[in-house]
This record gives C-alpha cells, sequence and structure tokens, in this order.
C-alpha cells in the first residue's frame, strides 16, 4: 500500500529530521548520566569472588579433599591434614585465576557487543554506547536501529516492531505529536510535568498488564528495546534503564543467559556418569580394603577417597568454559565478535559458507560508473561535464531518491547527481515527496510523487519518479517488447562488466481532490501511470582485495562458498569471476527457486555456486535444504528481513559496519569489519580452537587412566597403596594448569586450512576419541605396574618403589602432554615448538620432583625415599617403555578410517 510521507525539508547531506536540533550538551549528559545512572537493566552480573570460591567449596573434588584431611586428623596425622587442607587453598586460588581470566575475556565481547545509539549532542550526531543514553537525549532513528530508551518522535515518521511488548508481529505507524498533552518539553531538556524517573513509581500487575495493551494506542510514543523496521526520525528520551516499559513490565527480559553448548552438555552429562561410577568404584575399593585386605577403616577410606579422586575428569567442563570463551576472545582480534559461545565450536566443521555479495566480497563504496540512454552511453571516468542529454536521468534518479539515504546505491546517486548537476535547475534539494509509492515484493521499483511546481501544492497536476529494477520499470513504462529487448541487452553488458543497473523513469499524473482543499485519491499501484523510461542508472561496488586469497584458503580448507545475492545474475557472475569465487557458470535465481519442490531444488544446488535475485525467504529456504543435506551452514546477512535465515544457520553473521540491530541480534557473529577475510579467519579460529579442545580432552583421559590403576590394583594385589590422596592432589594441581593453560595456548596447525572440516558426529567425547584416551593410559598404567612388580621382586622397599612409580607418573604427565599436542608425528619432534607456557611446565614438574625427593620433610610426608642411581635407571626405562607404547598407539591410531558426517534434518 502507499504510504503518506510528511514533509521535512533538509539539506541533502544531513538527516532529514535532524537539522534543526542541538540536543543535550555534552556537560548536561554527563550530569543526567551520574544522577540516574547508565541506561542498563539488570543483567547477569560478573561472579563475584565469594561466589567463585562458593562454587569451589560445592565441588565433590574440594569435598574429598576436606574428608582426606579430616581422616588424616583422626589418624592423628596432623601433617599430611595441614598440607591437604592447605592444597584446597591452592586448588581455590587456581580456580579463581581461571574464572577470572573467563570473565575478562566475556566482559570484553560484552563491551563490544552492546547496543549503540546514534544522538544529537552539541547539535553534532555522535554515536556512543546504549548504556550512555539519558533523559533528554534526542536519538536519530533509521531503520533497522533498535531503540535504545523509551522515547517520544519529535520529527519523521517510523514503523516500528513492537512484538516484544505486544505480542503482534505487525509493526506499528509513529508519527510525531503536535497538540498534545503529553507532548514532550522543549529539545534539549526533561519533560516538565514529568519530574526525575526516580520519582515515578514503577507500576506492578494489572497497570503493566495495561500499559503493554496500549502501547500500541500511542502513536507517537516510542519504546526501549523495539525495533525501528521503515522510516526515520528524531525522538527525545522520556525514560532509561529500569524506567521503561520493558523495565517496568520486568527487568528480566533484559537478563540474557548463555546456554550451555553441546559439548558443555556432552561433557557434563559424561562427569555425571564418571561420577557416579567414581562412587561405586570407591565404595568397593573400601570394603576391599577393610574386608579383603584387612586394612583399619579410616585407611580403607582413604584409599576409596584416592580412587574417587583419580575418577572424576573435573577437568574437563572447566576446559570447555576456558577454551571456549578465550576462543571467542581471540576471533574477536580478528574483528569478529561472538555473540553466543556455542558458535565457537560450530567453526570449525562448517561446511558451507553463505555470503552476501556487497559488502562482504565488495567494499560496498557504491558510485555511479555509467548512464545509458537509448541512444547515448555517458562514463564518469575521465568526464569533464554531463552531457545535457543525460540531465533527465540523473535529475529523475535523484528526485526517486531520499535527500538522505541510508542505502549505498542512493547515496551514491545523490552524490553523482550534486556533483554533475551543481548549478543547474536540475536539483531540487529540500523538495519533499507528497506521496511514495514504496518497493515491494510485486514490484521491484519505488515512485516518489511531487507537486509539480516546486513545492507549490497543485490540485490536479502531480511529477512522478521512479527508479527499480530495470524489468520492473520498464513494464511500469508499458514498453513494447522490441523496446524492453533493446534495455535488456543494455542491462546485461553492464552486469557482465560488474556494475548494478537501475532503470529510470518519470511520469505526470492529473488527478482530482475528493473534497476542496484535499490531497487526491491516489492509484493503489504504480501500474496505474503512464511512465516514460528515461534510461539506465549503472553504479559499481569494486571487491575487496583481501577476498580472492580468502576464497582460495576456504577451497583448500574444503569449505564451499555459495553467494546469495539480490543483485542481477550477470553482475553476481562478473564479481563471482573477479575474485575467483567459482568457475561453473551456472546461476540459480530466485524465479526459478519458486518453480521448483525440495527434491530438486537440492539436486540443483549441488552444483551451483551463484544464487541471484534473492528475496528473504529464498535465503532462508536454501539454507534450511543445505542443512538438511548434512551441511554445516556458516550465512551472512544484514537486514532485519536475513534474521530468520541467520537463525536457522549454524553459523548465522551478520555485518557490523551496516548491518541492522535486527539482524545482529539473529546472529550467532558478528563481522565488526564486514570483512570476507574475516569469516576466512573466524573459521580458521575455530578450528584451532576444536583442534586444542581435543588435544586437552585425550590428554585429560590418558593421565586419569594410570591414576586409576596406581589406586585400585594394589589393594586387589593385596600391595602396599602406591598413591594416596595427598599425591593425586599434586597430580591434580600439575593436570588443571595443562589443559586449561598449555593445551589453550597450543598454536595452529600449519595444514589447519588444508584439510576437510570435521564432521558433525566427530564428537571430543566420541568413542573413538576416548578409546584412544583410555588405551594410552592402560599402557601407562601397565608399565607402571609392571615396573612396580619387578621392583617388588628386587627387594626394593614400599617406599623406594612408590618414589620410582610416582616420579615417573609426574614425568609420564609431561610425556603425555606432548604425545596429545600433534597425533600426526612422534611426541619429541614438538620439544621444539612454540608454546609459552610448555617449557615453564617442564620447568615446574621437574621443580616439583626435585622438591619432594631432596626436601625431607616433604620426602617423608609423601611416603617417598631417595631412589638412587637405580631408581633413576629405572624411572628411565619404565618412562622409555612409555614412550614406546604412544608412539606404537600414534601409528595404529593415523591408520584407523576417520568417521564422516551423516545428513542431518533441518
Amino acid at each position: 500500500m502507499p504510504t503518506r510521507m510528511p514533509p521535512s525539508p533538509s539539506p541533502p547531506d544531513t538527516t532529514p529530521t535532524a537539522a534543526s536540533h542541538q540536543g543535550l550538551s555534552a556537560t548536561e549528559a554527563r550530569r543526567r548520566l551520574a544522577a540516574d545512572g547508565p541506561n542498563m537493566l539488570p543483567g547477569s552480573a560478573p561472579k563475584s569472588t565469594w561466589a567463585i570460591v562458593r562454587d569451589v567449596l560445592t565441588e565433590p573434588m574440594f569435598l574429598m579433599l576436606l574428608a582426606a584431611g579430616g581422616i588424616y586428623l583422626a589418624l592423628g596425622d596432623r601433617t599430611e591434614a595441614i598440607f591437604l587442607l592447605s592444597c584446597v587453598l591452592f586448588v581455590i586460588g587456581i580456580t579463581l585465576v581461571q574464572e577470572r581470566k573467563t570473565q575478562r575475556a566475556l566482559e570484553s565481547l560484552r563491551d563490544l557487543s552492546a547496543p549503540r545509539a546514534l544522538v544529537i549532542r552539541d547539535g553534532q550526531e555522535q554515536r556512543i554506547d546504549g548504556k550512555s543514553v539519558v533523559r533528554g537525549d534526542l536519538l536519530v532513528l533509521r531503520e533497522g536501529d533498535r531503540i535504545a530508551a523509551d522515547a517520544q518522535l519529535l520529527d519523521g515518521q517510523l514503523e516500528v516492531d513492537e512484538s516484544l511488548l505486544t505480542g503482534e508481529a505487525v509493526p506499528v505507524a509513529k508519527l510525531p505529536t503536535t497538540q498534545d498533552a503529553q507532548a514532550p518539553a522543549s529539545v534539549g531538556a526533561p519533560a516538565a510535568s514529568a519530574g526525575p524517573p526516580q520519582a515515578r513509581p514503577a507500576p506492578l500487575g494489572g497497570s503493566a498488564a495495561h500499559e503493554v495493551a496500549s502501547v500500541g494506542a500511542m502513536s507517537s510514543m516510542l519504546f526501549a528495546s523495539t525495533v525501528v523496521t521503515r522510516g526515520v526520525g528524531v525522538a527525545q528520551v522520556q525514560a532509561t534503564a529500569t524506567h521503561t516499559a520493558v523495565g517496568r513490565i520486568g527487568a528480566d527480559l533484559a537478563a540474557t543467559t548463555e546456554p550451555p553448548s553441546a559439548l558443555q552438555e556432552g561433557s557434563r552429562t559424561l562427569v555425571r556418569r564418571l561420577g557416579a561410577a567414581a562412587l561405586v568404584l570407591a565404595s568397593a575399593q573400601v570394603l576391599l580394603g577393610w574386608w579383603w585386605n584387612g586394612r583399619p577403616l579410616l585407611e580403607s577410606l582413604l584409599s576409596g577417597i584416592a580412587l574417587a579422586m583419580a575418577i572424576l575428569p573435573e577437568e574437563i567442563p572447566v576446559i570447555l568454559t576456558v577454551f571456549l570463551a578465550m576462543g571467542a576472545w581471540r576471533i574477536s582480534r580478528q574483528k569478529v565478535l561472538t555473540r553466543r559461545i556455542t558458535a565457537v565450536e560450530a567453526l570449525g566443521a562448517i561446511t558451507v559458507l553463505a555470503v552476501d555479495k556487497t559488502g562482504t566480497l565488495t567494499l560496498n563504496r557504491m558510485a555511479v560508473a555509467e548512464l545509458a540512454t537509448a541512444q547515448a552511453h555517458f562514463t564518469s571516468e575521465g568526464a569533464d561535464a554531463l552531457p545535457e542529454a543525460f540531465h533527465p536521468l540523473a535529475e529523475f534518479a535523484m528526485l526517486a531518491t531520499p535527500a538522505d539515504p541510508f542505502d549505498p546505491m542512493e547515496k551514491a546517486i545523490q552524490l553523482f547527481g550534486h556533483q554533475w548537476l551543481a548549478g543547474t535547475e536540475h536539483v531540487h534539494d529540500g523538495r519533499e515527496p507528497a506521496f511514495e509509492y514504496p518497493l515491494s515484493s510485486d514490484i521491484l521499483a519505488m515512485t516518489r510523487v511531487f507537486a509539480s511546481s516546486d513545492g507549490a501544492p497543485s490540485s490536479d497536476q502531480w511529477l512522478l519518479a521512479t527508479k527499480g529494477a530495470p524489468e520492473a520499470v520498464a513494464d511500469l513504462c508499458h514498453l513494447d517488447a522490441a523496446q524492453q529487448r533493446a534495455i535488456l541487452q543494455q542491462v546485461e553488458a553492464m552486469a557482465e562488466r560488474g556494475l548494478r543497473v537501475l532503470g529510470v523513469a518519470r511520469a505526470r499524473w492529473r488527478g482530482a481532490p475528493a473534497a476542496p482543499g484535499a490531497d487526491p485519491i491516489w492509484p493503489q499501484s504504480q501500474h496505474d501511470f503512464d511512465f516514460e523510461f528515461l534510461g539506465l542508472v549503472a553504479l559499481a561496488d569494486p571487491p575487496r582485495a583481501e577476498v580472492p586469497a580468502a576464497l582460495a584458503e576456504c577451497r583448500r580448507a574444503g569449505v564451499r562458498v555459495i553467494m546469495m545475492t539480490g543483485d542481477h545474475p550477470a553482475t553476481a557472475h562478473a564479481i563471482a569471476q573477479q575474485v575467483g569465487l567459482s568457475e561453473r557458470p551456472d546461476i540459480l535465481t530466485g524465479a526459478q527457486m519458486q518453480a521448483m519442490d525440495d527434491a530438486a531444488l537440492t539436486a540443483r544446488l549441488r552444483h551451483v555456486d551463484l544464487c541471484a535475485r534473492l528475496k528473504p525467504q529464498h535465503k532462508l529456504r536454501l539454507v534450511q535444504l543445505l542443512r538438511a543435506s548434512g551441511e554445516v551452514v556458516a550465512m551472512t546477512g544484514d537486514g532485519v528481513n536475513d534474521a530468520p535465515a541467520l537463525k536457522a544457520a549454524d553459523v548465522g553473521i551478520a555485518m557490523g559496519e551496516r548491518g541492522t540491530d535486527v539482524a545482529r541480534e539473529a546472529a550467532a557473529l558478528v563481522l565488526l569489519d564486514d570483512s570476507f577475510a574475516s569469516i576466512v579467519a573466524a573459521i580458521r579460529q575455530g578450528r584451532r580452537i576444536d583442534d586444542n579442545i581435543r588435544k586437552a580432552t585425550r590428554f585429560v583421559f590418558a593421565v586419569h587412566i594410570p591414576i586409576i590403576g596406581l589406586t585400585l590394583v594394589p589393594t586387589l594385589l593385596h600391595w602396599p597403596a602406591l598413591l594416596l590422596p595427598v599425591h593425586i592432589v599434586l597430580l591434580e594441581l600439575l593436570i588443571d594448569p595443562a589443559c586449561s593453560i598449555v593445551f589453550e595456548a597450543e598454536a595452529e596447525d600449519p595444514g589447519l586450512m588444508d584439510r576437510a572440516p570435521r564432521p558433525v558426529a566427530d564428537s571430543p567425547f566420541g568413542a573413538r576419541q576416548l578409546l584412544f584416551s583410555v588405551l594410552q593410559g592402560l599402557g601407562m598404567a601397565a608399565v607402571l605396574l609392571a615396573g612396580q612388580a619387578w621392583l617388588t621382586a628386587q627387594g626394593w622397599s614400599a617406599a623406594q618403589g612408590r618414589s620410582v612409580v610416582f616420579g615417573t607418573l609426574v614425568m609420564g604427565v609431561m610425556l603425555l602432554i606432548f604425545a596429545n599436542r600433534d597425533l600426526s608425528r612422534p611426541a619429541w619432534y614438538g620439544v621444539t615448538d612454540r608454546n609459552p607456557w610448555l617449557w615453564r611446565m617442564v620447568v615446574a614438574m621437574v621443580l616439583l620432583l626435585v622438591a619432594m625427593l631432596g626436601l625431607p620433610w616433604l620426602r617423608s610426608l609423601m611416603g617417598l625415599a631417595l631412589p638412587g642411581m637405580g631408581g633413576l635407571a629405572a624411572g628411565a626405562a619404565l618412562l622409555a617403555l612409555s614412550l614406546a607404547w604412544l608412539e606404537l598407539l600414534r601409528t595404529v591410531n593415523r591408520r584407523w578410517p576417520r568417521p564422516r558426517a551423516a545428513p542431518r534434518p533441518a
């Protein structure tokens, strides 16, 4: 339906409704911010130190340490009890450091993703954080903006999606109130009768419900968190933070909780199951030690606690939390903001990257490159003046374009007209339309209607300016088949050179008013006018310089890139050739899609990389079909209507520079520089994060198996205990930083982008991965237990045997780190690799061993004895056997077929 556009004259290069406003001063804005507080609803505040400590105190591992310490006290061994309880403080310290590191990463991401607002202060437009908006601020609002606070529209016309408040999906029209008892005070000051927000009680219950129900009826009021779907306007802020409609209905609307990722859910399930197994086996260990071996009950309890501590892989949740949060922070350094941490794990599995052309593959800096009429052709490059024959074409292209447009093509048209028509009668700055027919899915053209005599309304004469898709404009002009064919040939020739082409037409219309002094009754359709085709305007948007190399990297990585654009097929093909996106000539159009069923379209997609003339619903359908065929899809988008497709994709990627707030909220990632190369960099980082999670997971399960074996088997064989709770605590103090620091800092594999994406079903907790880890640990456990049996047979004391076995196990932790860093080569090849934490970990382990064996009190506490040269030789032999086992497993694992991806439902 046509839309009435009220007049609001303005200069050509400023926001139409903002020109006459000054807004608050910076000083007054700071004063109000200090008085009222930031414009934020209560949300998820960072964990306090006490909350972190409380979480540690309720961890099973901590409770087991307390139990072990209490038993040592009951046995009268105060030294071991104090040592264990002091280790508790150390564990709390490590946890605090890890939690703070994760929080700092998340807070930096939260700051980047905070909503922003365009305000007028000191007469200048400026972009600020949404939390810095104050009462009395003037908001400049455009299509796609999320409104930062409750405000009253002063100028312009908007349509706003208020479904968040009302549940109604239909946008609500907003008009400025000129004579209203609730009109705001003078611009730049708060409403006189309102008083400070803090003085107004927040309505509850029925009042809030009534307020929501009446939202749509308040035609000049705008509400925080609603979205502008159309138009441009200026509004004055009336309330912020908890005093907004959203805040009064419930502050919980603003509190967003990050749901756990599939990996995190899987890890928690696995840990719970292992925890139950640990409880059962530890109970059996206590009974066996007490009944089978005749040990005192308290000593048997210590042995059971040690076994439970050995079985429970509490590092797994820590790994995923730290790795995903730190991964999101690392990705942000590649100009990609992670809005949902769950997207980080999907990056490593992406198989299809669906990208828009404009602004992603190209610079999104449109400029008019050519004009064409039926008789002549004009190229701006090298020209000194615009020939007279092209003046009407340029004039009506400008009239068909808003004076201060948001769209890059419309900006280019206005810039071109002001440059080439300056000083002529063809420039009509300040002339506003009386009526407008917007672009629609039925007619891909827009028409603006003007009074015929330079702004003076005429009762029967109107001037129309139209621009849009050339075929749509030609159809409006009712041209014969030969004329339309000639125009389309011109369009094809321009599009083949990578130009985006618009048709321009004009018309005059004589309409009688419905009543004296009233506007005429406008026709329902643009087809009801007799248009004259003026010519074609061709615009160029050159490709980004970094795109060809990034596309080549995608091909090496097995990531298929599909262009999904609304542009003309020939334009899409020209850009694709320039950047090297695809050599396949086939192009799929939106019209062709509509004629295909899902099966036919899925089959066609296997052979097509370019999709043109697409509407948002076409993109959504393509994404759903690609996912249904087993692909992991990442998709870029920038508009309000792209939101469904962005949500449907495995990884939705919104444009940060030109994207709307709605697109950014629907997406999992936001490109801060709108560059395709940044997407490829994020995929690279996602693969690195996935690799490192797998390395850490392999290590954790592998290192726990020998600890379990050295705790459980001595009880079954009537041996003295090899590992006590104090030994396991020290091992945990080595394992934790190895997981969350050493493996997280691992550099990417040099061949990271030369291999196919990992299958979706290939989880770090899959049977293959866990079996490999268990076999690593079982081999080491067998070697260490065999070594203990040999030492016992040679007459070594229990303390000497424990020294050799425990010392070998400590160095075996380091051996497992090296072995699991890269399964494609022997463990010793990684000695020279760069990892800032690796050799610090080696030094820490060596110092720990030296301290345990060199300090008499610590040696006595740990139940160890000096091993001598024979013990060192035995330890070296056991370590060599362990290394041989790990290398044998690595060789077998490389020859084991990898799992393949399976199709999944949309």
